[in-house]
């Protein structure tokens, strides 16, 4: 089946693998365009364009996927079917019409839950124990359409939406070619959502990963997971010592039952370096100071001579 593949996003790549080495090779890919990243704030072209130029497939990078000129060099090569795959663009009914096959979505989650740019995120956060792939036609309404083809899978007690992201990649591209080769033989089944269950996973922003510790250690320690890498669940330490505070990014903690008999306030280390919080504390394991490498809790407690007493706060911005 002739396809052309809208996507942007690392997570799209086991796909666009499992494709290339498929009769169902991508003709043609459209990407965003470049975007300033790193230190530098240079121009990075999107992981799909940088694969697109790794595997000599034709590809067009634009801000517009709907703008006629995009339409009209897609339309070019004559498509049966558009997979779109972490795009980050709406994409339009003139282009979902423009296939005779019409397009589909890989999506990470299990719709009608979590739909929105954050499902992985947003599932962990939640506390989910399960998640995975559907695979969807695509409709007016973001992540509203029929379901082809779903793949469930358990979240791990200590999986970070990094390692859940990149596992829920593998799984995709085999379910992909099955709905694909189901697409083609014209044994698919489409399967409306119940719209009254849908829940949303919106994009996240830089404060959703500001800790506030007044909420419980359980919360917090599932918001650690499921912000990891990015943006990070950040607090701001502040020594009673040296009086010098230090932006930090928590990566992985654990959840240490306890009933604060000493009355500290929320943010407070207890006499085991732990942070009291709302309900229960917090015992970090994995820190990253701002500016330095991903630590142990440990070896941060030694080189900032961290005692009983310190505090973390909630970033004001």
């Amino acid at each position: 089946m002739k396809i052309v593949y809208l996507g942007s996003g690392e997570f799209g790549i086991e796909c666009l693998n499992a494709l290339a080495n498929s009769s169902h090779g991508p003709a043609f890919i459209v990407t965003a365009p470049p975007h300033p990243a790193g230190r530098g704030r240079k121009d990075k072209p999107t992981p799909v364009a940088c694969w697109a130029k790794k595997n000599s497939i034709p590809f067009m990078e634009t801000e517009d996927v709907n703008a006629p000129g995009s339409i009209e060099t897609i339309a070019a090569y004559q498509p049966q079917l558009i997979v779109v795959i972490a795009f980050g663009q709406k994409v339009g009914n003139q282009l979902i019409n423009l296939p005779p096959k019409g397009a589909i979505n890989v999506h990470a989650s299990l719709l009608p839950k979590y739909r929105g740019a954050a499902p992985v995120n947003w599932a962990i956060i939640n506390g989910e124990t399960q998640t995975g792939i559907s695979i969807i036609t695509l409709a007016e309404k973001m992540d509203a359409g029929d379901v082809l083809a779903q793949a469930k899978t358990d979240i791990a007690a200590d999986e970070t939406a990094g390692q859940l992201h990149d596992r829920l990649a593998q799984i995709a591209a085999p379910l992909l070619l099955k709905t694909i080769e189901k697409i083609t033989d014209g044994t698919v089944t489409y399967t409306a959502q119940d719209h009254s269950k849908a829940t949303l996973a919106p994009k996240l922003k830089k404060s959703d990963g500001f800790l506030d510790f007044s909420e419980s250690a359980g919360s917090l320690a599932r918001k650690i997971l499921g912000l990891w890498p990015w943006p990070g669940a950040s607090a701001i330490y502040a020594p009673k010592e040296t009086q010098k505070s230090l932006r930090v990014t928590i990566a992985k903690a654990k959840v240490v039952e306890t009933s604060n008999p000493a009355r500290m306030s929320a943010g407070t280390l207890d006499e085991n370096l732990n942070i009291i919080c709302g309900e229960n504390a917090l015992k970090i394991t994995k820190i990253k100071p701002e500016g330095s490498r991903l630590m142990d809790f440990k070896d941060f407690v030694n080189g900032w001579r961290t005692v009983p007493g310190d505090i973390f706060m909630k970033p004001s911005n």
